[in-house]
This record gives C-alpha cells, sequence and structure tokens, in this order.
C-alpha cells in the first residue's frame, strides 16, 4: 500500500513523532530512511521485502532481518533494486553512528561493566566481513577502550599473527590490558583448537610487558562467544 493511502496518524513519521521510535516496526523504521519506493512498490512494502529475503550467500538481495541489514556492506547494498547511491550511503552513515555511538560508550564507562555493548560494537565492526580478521581493543588501567585495530587477515593461525606486532600496538597505545577479537565468516562463533593455542601465544607474550588478556571474543553474523566465559583463558 502507498504511504498516501495509509491514514495519517498510522504514516511511519507521524507515527514516530507521536509515539516515539520504540512504537515502530523495524519495517517502519527502515521505511523512514528509505523515504520512497520504486515504480509498481511502495516503500513500506520495499523494507519488507529487504528485511524477509535472506542474505550470507552471493545470490542474495536480501539481508534476513535488521541485524543482517545492520551487518551490510556498500558491495551488499547495490545489489538492492531500487536503493540508488544515496540511500545505501544514508542506510552507511546510520550504521556508522551506531558504531561510533558505541564506541564512544565504551571509551566512557569500564568495559566490562557492559560485556554485552562489548560484543555488540564487534559484531558491528567484524561480524559482516567475508574474509577473517583479527582485532585487538586496548583499554586503560580502567579498562576503558583507548583504541580499536584491526591487525591481521586471512586464516588465522599462530604463524599468520604475529606476537611482536601485538606487542608493539599495546606498548604503543600503553595499554593496561586488551580484548583480543576475531571473526569466523562460516556462521560459527565455537572456538577451534587454533584459536585457543593463540590466545594462549599472546596471553604469554603480553604477560612480558605486563598487560592483561581479558577476553578473546569471536563473532559471526548475530552470535558473539566470550572465551573468557566460557574458562577457555
Amino acid at each position: 500500500m502507498p504511504l498516501k493511502d495509509i491514514p495519517l496518524d498510522a504514516q511511519p513519521r507521524e507515527k514516530l513523532l507521536a509515539r516515539g521510535a520504540d512504537a515502530l516496526s523495524d519495517a517502519e523504521l527502515l521505511a523512514i530512511l528509505l523515504r520512497t519506493g520504486i515504480k509498481g512498490k511502495g516503500v513500506l512494502q520495499m523494507a519488507q521485502e529487504m528485511l524477509a529475503l535472506r542474505s550470507r550467500t552471493k545470490d542474495s538481495d536480501g539481508f534476513d532481518g535488521i541485524a543482517g541489514l545492520l551487518h551490510a556492506s556498500a558491495s551488499d547494498l547495490k545489489q538492492i533494486k531500487g536503493l540508488g547511491p544515496a540511500k545505501c550511503t544514508e542506510l552507511l552513515a546510520v550504521l556508522e553512528l551506531a558504531r561510533r555511538a558505541m564506541a564512544q560508550q565504551l571509551r566512557q564507562r569500564t568495559v566490562f561493566a557492559t560485556p554485552d555493548a562489548v560484543k555488540h560494537y564487534l559484531q558491528l565492526r567484524l561480524a559482516a566481513k567475508s574474509h577473517e580478521v583479527f582485532a585487538v581493543l586496548f583499554l586503560d588501567v580502567q579498562n576503558r577502550l583507548l583504541a580499536m585495530e584491526e591487525l591481521f587477515r586471512g586464516t588465522l593461525t599462530q604463524t599468520s599473527v604475529y606476537p611482536r606486532e601485538v606487542v608493539l600496538r599495546a606498548l604503543h597505545h600503553q595499554s593496561a590490558a586488551v580484548v583480543l577479537a576475531h571473526n569466523h565468516p562460516s556462521g560459527t562463533v565455537q572456538p577451534s583448537r587454533a584459536d585457543e593455542a593463540l590466545t594462549q601465544t599472546l596471553k604469554a607474550a603480553l604477560a612480558l610487558i605486563d598487560v592483561r588478556v581479558l577476553d578473546h571474543v569471536i563473532v559471526a553474523p548475530g552470535e558473539a562467544l566470550s572465551m573468557a566465559e566460557r574458562g577457555l583463558l
């Protein structure tokens, strides 16, 4: 149904102003960002179809819900019929604002006061990548975020992640502690034996400069696992 045929007080923008953003469905919020549909398809229908279609495959033209959409890359968005450069950039800007808001929150408070926030932040940063990435959150003495750096990419093993480089970056940031993180593009967050061995290698190397490894988080679309919570540290 075109927006013009929906009662004014039920249209997404008016509904948001009258009742607040939490009163809107995912499709209605997305429709506000999209603003207009395409020929033969209203903006609400377009938003609903985008959220309903499956993603994570090369042949997909949808995102399987709002979480999939938030993990989309620019190339993913370009595959959606009706999403021109302006709409793509607006959606990507919203995602980047979400990342920055979470990063600011982690800088202003002790990271492990809100462990779920760390997982969500890492999911926004890493989960959508099609290749494996190893990153480190560098923390101060109060466990607040100083910086996050993506240090290595590709298949992660003890031979492809260099402890010396991690140690040098920790010294550069004058870190007191770190959180290790990497993604599993395959979709499973279960740690492999290689993940466990790599964690112990880095833990030993960083201990030499008195930097603690607080956790190693593995992320995939829609999931995150804390190795510390599993007792694997």
